[in-house]
């Protein structure tokens, strides 16, 4: 609110005249000390109480209820009064109405009662009196002194007062400090008796448990121990049960040798004993045409299409057997591509044209009238003419013709021209699989007919290997007709090169596996290039000018990468490993001859979850890894079943010791490295394909393992192991029942006698290889390629890179090693009872 201390006089005397500040000052007290529920009202009455009584009349007090009146006079001036700068106008107009009271009858005695000091009434009566000459700065002095003299008087009252009480104050104060230190000292101390027992306590729980933990590994050391000690005597007691097993089985063995000897010598006389006769009487007669249709087909589909002819020769029975329909679904002519005459080819596929899906002509020299009758299988699905040198576009022409179904299709290594490309998308809409490989008398301009009509945007798989005339412009004719690529192949093409895959890539982001071996050109820009498409398997084998900066960025640009085979790619070391270990789902891994791996990079990529799904690894010729690579694969890869070591020559027994713990491995490829330990073998409970070839120090002790541990071995190289002795063969023949491939070459120790008893133990042998033993009878060999659908054999001297003599004796000196590998020749003899392909 604004003084009206510097204001215009007449607001001042505006003010004065109608008694505003009075006004105002009774209407604020009525409503502090009533507080009435509607205070608007109240104003409006007490106005018109003012109105009535005049302004001359207005007491501050005069808007309060009588009950409500304080019994104290006002002494000074109002609040209002100085708000307003109206208090030494107004102190003299009240000093004025003081002295009028003064003159009224009765007036002293009533101040008196109320208390009124003595020397402020003679002041008033003597201004009353001589109030001519009285001044308003005199009236301000009187005030004044009297105001003074009051607050002296009421201060040393209470001055006497608080100097009696001063006294218990201050004993009261000094009662509470000493409580409040007494508090404080006792809070300090037991602050440290409280941080001391913490102390203690928290010692002593460290104590107890470190008791505990002592007490717990005691324990556990003894239940290991005790744990361990049964384990050695259970796996003690168990390998002894299956030696004495083993022994028994081998003793039988023997017994069965000696009988089968006897009576092949019994054999030769024309009587027949009683024995015989009553094995004969007790065979049971198997007539397998009484057995369901399904499970017939299930025997046929194992023969070749020479064997079911034979079949259908037997009887009336099994000829009709031969003739279900679900058994002529698939032809192979291959197999019998040199016996049977292109007339009973036509007459098969005449007879059976409605059941043929699948034909299979590879390799075989057939008429083009032969061809031509293949147009009558209209259902036909699945073609294979692949290194028919007969085949022509004439041939083509008409199978597109009549065979509009085809889904596969095998024209590789054939002559076909532009006509045959201008063909396939004119009549096989539906294409999937495609092979063109080594056939070199297309030119771009057939490529370029893919697209014509509705193309062959079907196509999945294409092989374009050996197809070295395409150029940059025919892979750019590929990307517009072929655009659903999943599955590219191009192998042997030295004249591929980077701007060909990019012409490639670029309408074709679809592929997922990629191939290229033997294409020396290509570089990390083709990596760079791929990085549109979706690859889940690449496979670049011999090539130099690939490094580690094509793997940077492999687990941002191929997450799902399952299969990489980089073999002899001089330019990966071991920062690729690092790169390749974010990889989740790769399953696949062949460094082979990646000589500048080493046992930094293999522990980086075993570190990452790349190894829990790792199933097969291929280290081959990776000489720089150690025995601390071979723990950590026992260690980090629990589903690895395939692995190879070939040639890891810093491997030592203790390193290939630390295989016992992979469980899971299935084929194992050890060759040219140091084992003079078996005990890999003991935990290879479901190993079947081993490879220990070219280890000087392998034993019998070792084969005898693989007997005892080993029995579902299907295939097993031990080339170039002159320590091998008929013994441990005798063994071998008689526990692996299942074996499929065996290579003895360079066992000089090994005589007619293994022979003998792979015959009897191992009835499942298809291919044997005998090169260079020379203690075996060319007789015996013979007799044995009977049983064997290949065979390899001849009894030279082992040439000197193999390291040993004809006796098995280490040779120091190994010149000329190259020229004597080179000089050697392999004898082949293959079974009278199929041919090479089909053991191929």
């Amino acid at each position: 609110m604004a003084s009206l201390r510097n204001s215009n006089p007449r607001l001042k005397n505006y003010f004065k005249e109608n008694y505003i500040p009075q006004v105002c000052e009774a209407l604020l007290c009525g409503i502090l000390v009533t507080c009435p529920e509607d205070p608007l009202r109240y104003l409006e009455g007490m106005i018109m109480v003012i109105i009535k009584s005049g302004l001359q009349n207005l007491l501050w007090d005069m808007c309060i209820a009588p009950s409500m009146k304080s019994n104290i006079r006002r002494l000074s001036e109002t609040y209002l009064e100085q708000l307003f700068e109206l208090d030494d106008q107004l102190m003299v107009s009240e000093m004025g109405s003081e002295v009028e009271l003064l003159s009224t009858p009765g007036a002293l005695s009533e101040l008196n009662k109320q208390g009124t000091c003595r020397t402020h009434l003679c002041s008033l009566i003597s201004q009353s009196s001589w109030g001519s000459w009285m001044t308003p700065e005199l009236m301000i002095k009187a005030c004044s002194f009297y105001t003074g003299h009051l607050v002296k008087t009421h201060f040393c009252t209470w001055r006497d007062i608080a100097r009696t009480d001063e006294n218990v104050v201050l004993a009261e104060k000094m009662n509470r400090a000493v409580t409040c230190y007494n508090f404080r000292l006792q809070k300090s101390v037991f602050h440290h008796w409280h941080s001391y027992m913490e102390d203690q306590k928290e010692k002593l729980k460290n104590m107890l448990l470190r008791i505990q933990q002592i007490i717990y590994c005691h324990k556990l050391t003894i239940i290991l121990t005790k744990w361990r000690n049964t384990a050695r005597h259970k796996s003690k007691k168990k390998e002894d049960e299956l030696i004495l097993k083993h022994e028994l089985q081998l003793k039988k063995w023997k017994n069965r040798l000696i009988l089968k000897r006897a009576a092949a010598e019994e054999s030769n006389f024309p009587e027949q004993s009683s024995s015989e006769v009553s094995l004969v009487d007790e065979t049971l007669k198997c007539d397998i045409s009484l057995l369901p249709e399904r499970a017939i087909l299930q025997i046929f589909f194992y023969l070749s299409l020479k064997d079911v002819i034979i079949c259908g020769q037997v009887s009336h029975a099994w000829m009709l057997m031969t003739q279900l329909n679900s058994l002529w679904n698939a032809i192979d002519f291959s197999t019998v591509k040199n016996v049977i005459p292109d007339k009973y080819i036509v007459s098969t596929l005449q007879r059976w044209r409605l059941n043929v899906l699948r034909l299979n002509f590879r390799g075989c020299l057939l008429r083009p009238k032969t061809f031509r009758s293949v147009s009558h299988c209209r259902n036909l699905q699945e073609l294979n003419v692949s290194d028919c040198p007969t085949f022509t576009d004439e041939s083509m022409r008409h199978i597109s013709e009549g065979c509009p179904g085809v889904l596969y299709l095998n024209l590789s290594n054939t002559t076909i021209t532009n006509r045959t490309m201008r063909l396939l998308p004119r009549h096989f809409h539906n294409l999937q699989n495609l092979s063109l490989a080594y056939c070199r008398r297309f030119t771009d301009k057939g490529l370029q007919y893919l697209n014509l009509g509705n193309g062959c945007h079907k196509l999945i798989y294409l092989d374009l290997s050996g197809c070295t005339q395409i150029s940059v412009q025919g892979f750019r004719y590929i990307a517009n007709s072929c655009t659903g690529v999943m599955h590219l192949t191009i192998n042997d093409m030295p004249t591929l090169t980077d701007n060909c895959v990019k012409a490639l890539v670029e309408k074709c982001s679809r592929i997922t596996s990629l191939v290229f071996t033997g294409a020396p050109h290509i570089t990390d820009c083709t990596f760079k290039a791929l990085s549109t498409c979706k690859l889940r398997k690449i496979r670049f084998e011999g090539n130099k000018r690939v490094t580690d900066a094509s793997f940077k960025s492999v687990d941002k640009n191929y997450p799902n990468l399952s299969h990489i085979y980089m073999a002899d790619c001089k330019g990966i070391t071991d920062s690729s490993l690092r790169s390749l270990s974010p990889l989740k789902q790769l399953t696949v891994l062949n460094l082979a001859n990646c000589v500048r791996i080493g046992d930094m990079g293999l522990k980086q990529f075993l570190d990452g979850p790349a190894s829990i799904k790792i199933r097969e690894l291929n280290l081959s010729n990776c000489v720089q890894l150690s025995d601390a690579s071979v723990m950590k694969l026992s260690e980090r890869c629990p589903n690895l079943n395939y692995l190879s070591l070939r040639n890891c020559e810093h491997l030592t027994a203790q390193g290939i010791g630390y295989i016992v713990n992979i469980f899971s491995l299935v084929s194992i490829d050890l060759s040219g490295t140091d084992i003079s330990n078996e005990a890999f073998c003991k935990s290879s409970v479901i190993l079947e394909h081993l490879d220990v070839s070219y280890c000087s120090q392998l034993s019998d002790m070792i084969i005898k393992a693989l007997a005892i541990y080993c029995i579902n071995l299907t295939s097993l190289s031990i080339a170039g192991c002159p320590k091998i002795t008929d013994s441990a063969m005798e063994m071998l023949s008689a526990k692996c029942h299942y074996l499929h491939i065996l290579d003895i070459s360079g066992c000089v120790l090994l005589t007619d006698q293994i022979l003998e008893d792979l015959q009897i133990g191992c009835k499942q042998l298809r291919i044997l290889k005998m090169q260079y033993c020379t203690n075996i009878s060319k007789k015996a060999a013979q007799r044995m390629s009977s049983k064997v659908q290949q065979q390899e054999y001849n009894s030279n001297d082992p040439p000197r890179w193999f390291g040993y003599d004809r006796e098995g004796n280490r040779v120091t000196e190994l010149d000329n090693i190259t020229s004597s590998k080179g000089a050697s020749e392999l004898t082949v003899e293959k079974s009278t009872y199929s041919s090479e392909d089909q053991a191929a």
